[in-house]
């Protein structure tokens, strides 16, 4: 998930919560302002009364043609003791004037007049109606939320890109640089420090890698150079000391057996080399290459080899496979796929080849049972040790496969070990 989008969300959680605490906090804080406002005119209201009746003028009527209302009774000395003398309440009274039932803020009052007689006094006074509010600050707070959120969401995205577009433009200069070729120079001017410093710290880097790069390429050239000449100068040495007619067969099948041995490590320093090479992308030059020629002239070559196992070829094609890539690797590709079906077979065996213009399938015979599909295109993974096996064959396939951004893949199936490779 990008992080524009962490950002909305978080922003998102927050505002929710905070929105939601300031409406409970706003409609407590309003509604006891309204209450304190109201209070007071119910104590001015109910002072009034109690100082007229206590002069001994005459009372309003208990409805003055207006929405405010007293009631007065007396009551006795028990009822004056166990009730408290002062009490507010919200409550619903009938207004007579306009014959409906009205929320109201009610003081209940307890005195005492000069005759020592309790009276009980309650003033009504219409207030709002709190539903209508609770209903009204909800609608409102939602309306609120979702402009204050989408208003604070644009701003922190345009915020966010502006800031950051530095980073997006050193984002997109890395994702084009390929080391070991000519790449255009960083240019991304920023006056934020952190970008400046980023933007140095990487061009360093990709110039110590191009430099490691480098490096590696001259290793590699240096050990193709010295390990290939005493390899063979040591072969060379042993095939002529076996024409040694002095040699005994004991003495003769020994070197036959070191010699094999420089044979294999010949063809595992090659391949290791060549993977080496491959994976440092010092293969350039790329060109649509049809594989189908490739396929039959490499068949020709090794059903020549491996006549003696008298392997059952069959080639079906229904398109023509295209790739683009090295023609070299596309040689390497199909050589090795094909010495893998011959190398990996048995005797009577069958190699079945299908050709279209998406994929190649290669069946062979040989192992009766399934290899590990997650190790198969390790490097020196063996179902079945063969003499000429080096290991390294289907690690070298996929390497060529992944630079040249194929799919392959292996399943066995009615006892047929099965390749295929897509583009």
């Amino acid at each position: 998930m990008k992080l524009i989008y962490h950002i909305i969300i978080r922003l998102s959680i927050i505002l929710s919560v905070a929105l939601a605490i300031w409406a409970v906090f706003f409609y407590v804080r309003m509604i006891d302002e309204i209450n304190d406002e109201t209070d007071d005119s119910l104590e001015d209201y109910s002072e009034q009364i109690i100082m007229r009746l206590l002069a001994g003028e005459e009372l309003p009527s208990e409805s003055n043609n207006s929405n405010n209302q007293y009631y007065l009774k007396e009551i006795t000395t028990a009822e004056a003791q166990n009730k408290p003398h002062i009490r507010y309440l919200d409550s619903m009274v009938y207004i007579p004037l306009k014959k409906e039932t009205e929320p109201a803020r009610i003081l209940t009052t307890i005195y005492k007049d000069e005759n020592r007689k309790y009276y009980e006094l309650v003033v009504a006074i219409p207030t709002i109606e709190k539903k209508d509010l609770k209903e009204a600050i909800l609608y409102w707070i939602i309306f609120l939320y979702f402009g204050l959120l989408l208003c604070i969401l644009l701003i922190n995205v345009w915020v966010y890109h502006e800031s950051n577009r530095p980073l997006h433009k050193l984002l997109a200069w890395l994702n084009r640089y390929k080391i070991g070729r000519e790449n255009a120079p960083l240019k991304n001017d920023t006056d934020i420090t952190e970008f400046k410093k980023l933007n140095e710290t990487v061009v360093k880097s990709m110039k110590r890698s191009e430099e490691v790069f480098e490096e590696q390429k001259q290793f590699i050239g240096n050990a193709s150079h010295e390990i290939q000449t005493p390899l063979a100068v040591c072969r060379n040495r042993l095939e002529n000391l076996m024409d040694d007619e002095s040699l005994t067969k004991t003495q003769l099948e020994e070197l036959s057996k070191t010699l094999r041995t420089l044979e294999y490590i010949t063809r595992l320093n090659k391949t290791l080399l060549l993977l080496s090479k491959i994976e440092n992308r010092q293969f350039s030059g790329t060109h649509e290459i049809e594989l189908n020629s490739i396929i039959k002239k490499n068949i020709r070559d090794y059903e020549e080899v491996y006549a003696h196992m008298n392997i059952d070829v069959e080639i079906r094609e229904s398109g023509i496979f295209k790739v683009v890539m090295n023609r070299t690797l596309a040689d390497i590709l199909v050589n090795n796929i094909i010495k893998n079906a011959f190398v990996h077979n048995m005797t009577n065996g069958k190699i079945n080849i299908e050709i279209s213009s998406s994929k190649l399938i290669f069946k062979n015979t040989g192992q009766g049972s399934s290899l590990d599909p997650q190790f198969i295109f390790k490097r020196f993974y063996q179902g079945n040790k063969k003499p000429e096996s080096s290991g390294l064959g289907l690690a070298l396939i996929k390497s060529i496969c992944d630079l040249g951004k194929l799919h392959i893949n292996y399943a066995f199936e009615e006892d047929f070990h099965r390749f295929e490779i897509s583009g």
